[in-house]
């Protein structure tokens, strides 16, 4: 089967997160949060996970004062993420008969 199934991809924000920013090149902690729907401290254990793996990298800098945090995807992660959505897709077509 072609694809590999990955369970950091298990988890539906982490699915989700993903998701953005393979159409977005970088994206925002708050903005996240608002179209993810989840609290501070879930949207911050899933994005710590997907570093933790080396999907995301993360980077810190300050508008004025106020800190901002941006989000975007490696290249290890766009290609373990793209080799998942594979192995769903042709599970897909091998269960539809």
């Amino acid at each position: 089967m072609k694809g590999t199934y990955d369970k950091a991809f298990e988890n539906i924000v982490r699915l989700r997160i993903m998701s953005i920013l393979m159409v977005n090149e970088q994206f925002d902690f708050n903005s996240f949060k608002e179209i993810l729907e989840v609290t501070d401290g879930n949207l911050a254990s899933h994005l710590r996970n997907l570093e933790n793996q080396a999907y995301i990298k993360v980077e810190k800098t300050f508008v004025g004062r106020k800190p901002l945090t941006q989000y975007s995807a490696t290249d290890a992660g766009k290609k373990a993420f793209q080799s998942h959505l594979d192995f769903l897709e042709n599970l897909i077509k091998e269960n539809k008969s």
